[in-house]
This record gives structure tokens, C-alpha cells and sequence, in this order.
């Protein structure tokens, strides 16, 4: 009776962890919200490529200025390291990166969009951010690394940390992050050279300029690649969300913005 009872418990433990791993597999299928496509199938890295980074940038006129033969082979070496720097966590369905290497890119292009993206930082001091058609970026890190004080780091994530001085843009409205160690959901939306950013449902830049940081005197291209930066510490992605907005659309957004921007 024993044994019978033995077998019978083993039976229903294997049953009921093989329903929980099914029931987890589930849980971390992409569920794009109406209008949306995922940019993260919960499996690898299909549509990704990498991109130079490491906390730096890369200015897109000068990838633009590859020969066919020097893109290829220039892509073949940054996907190398980026297969050595990000993984996917299929466990959980989220895109993890060491912090070090190349950042992750979008290999589609986009104009105008909106982009949702959850994100973690791991460990106290971290430090991430979102490039925008390639260009730096909304920011993302610790308000209390000590390290950071001198960059506004205390005045929290959520704003174009790379733009002028004199730029509204460049500080969050207000601070939004959640602990280290805890989710936080952002939804920017970018039309034409400008940016509009919510933070865990606050709103932290409301139709300010992205600056050219290659450039302060030119606008920012019209097209490019959604951005995930390395910057030295562990930095997970989920639910990574996009659709492109449509002309009318962005036009009524524009005509939105307050005369008092820049």
C-alpha cells in the first residue's frame, strides 16, 4: 500500500510540475496590446543586432558610410559580441545583458512610433538607457548611485539625459523609478525630433526635442533603430512593444505641444 501510495504521489508531483511549466511557457508569450507588434518573441534574439556601445555611441553617418562588403563584415563581428554579452532568459521570457559589449539594436528602422518596454536593473549603481533611431538616449539608471550624483542621477530616469543644458527635455518632470530590483514600464512615443515619455504612468518629458548629439545644429535623422544600451551592470527587458504612428496621428500630437517648449 505503501509503495502503490509512493508512485501515486510521484505520479501527481510529475503531473502537476509538467502543468506548471506548460502553464509558465504560456505566460511568457508575447501579448502585444491592439496596435502593437512584438519587438521580443520571449525566445532569442530574432530581429536584434548588434551595435557598438558599451556606455558609448555610434554615430549612424558613419554607418551610414559602409560599403555593402564593410557593413557585412562589420555586422558579422558585432553580432559575435553581441551573442557573448546577451541572452535571452527563456525561463522568464526577458532579454538580460551583462553590461558589457555592444548594445542591442533593432535591425528594422523606424520613423515615428510608440514604443513600450519593461525594464530592471539588478543591482544597486546600475545603469542602462534607450537610444532612440540610434541616438542617445532616454535614460535609465539608479537615483541613488553615489557615483551619478554629479549627473543628476537623483532626479531620476525617464528623461534625455544627452540633450543640452538648456533643454527642458534633458531632466524627467518628475521621479517615477521604482527600487532597484523592481520592474519599471515605460511608453515613449517620438514624432519627428520630438519626445514624449511615461514612466510606471507618470509622465517625465512631454513633447521636448531629442538633441543631435552628433550633431547640435542639425535635427535628428528621420528613421532608425530602437536601442538597448550596455553601461556596466546587469539590465533585463520584457514585454518590449512598438507601433508606428501614423501621419494624422502625428500631427494632431505635434500640435500638442506647448509653445513654451523647445
Amino acid at each position: 500500500m505503501q509503495v502503490r501510495c509512493s508512485v501515486a504521489a510521484a505520479w501527481t508531483m510529475l503531473v502537476c510540475a509538467a502543468t506548471v511549466s506548460v502553464l509558465h511557457a504560456q505566460a511568457v508569450t508575447p501579448a502585444p496590446p491592439p496596435g502593437f507588434t512584438a519587438l521580443f518573441n520571449g525566445k532569442d534574439l530574432s530581429g536584434w543586432r548588434g551595435r557598438p556601445g558599451g556606455g558609448g555611441v555610434f554615430s549612424p553617418y558613419v554607418e551610414a558610410k559602409f560599403t555593402p562588403e564593410e557593413r557585412t563584415a562589420k555586422q558579422k563581428e558585432w553580432n559575435a559580441d553581441r551573442d557573448l554579452h546577451w541572452r535571452v532568459d527563456t525561463a522568464k521570457g526577458e532579454i538580460v545583458s551583462d553590461g558589457k559589449g555592444v548594445h542591442l539594436a533593432t535591425e528594422k528602422a523606424y520613423g515615428d512610433f510608440e514604443l513600450r518596454v519593461d525594464w530592471l536593473l539588478t543591482q544597486p549603481g546600475g545603469d542602462s538607457g534607450i537610444y532612440l533611431r540610434d541616438y542617445p538616449q532616454v535614460q535609465l539608471w539608479d537615483p541613488a548611485n553615489p557615483r551619478e550624483q554629479k549627473n543628476g542621477a537623483d532626479k531620476g530616469s525617464g528623461a534625455l539625459w544627452n540633450n543640452s543644458p538648456d533643454n527642458p527635455g534633458r531632466w524627467p518632470l518628475v521621479k517615477a523609478d521604482n527600487p532597484i530590483g523592481e520592474w519599471n514600464t515605460l511608453d515613449i512615443k517620438m514624432v519627428g525630433n520630438r519626445v514624449w515619455v511615461t514612466l510606471n504612468g507618470k509622465p517625465t518629458v512631454d513633447g521636448q526635442v531629442l538633441d543631435n548629439f552628433f550633431d547640435r545644429t542639425q535635427p535628428v535623422l528621420p528613421t532608425g533603430s530602437i536601442e538597448l544600451q550596455t553601461h556596466g551592470s546587469e539590465v533585463r527587458f520584457r514585454n518590449i512593444y512598438i507601433r508606428e504612428i501614423p501621419e494624422a496621428e502625428g500631427k494632431t500630437l505635434l500640435a500638442t505641444v506647448k509653445s513654451a517648449a523647445k
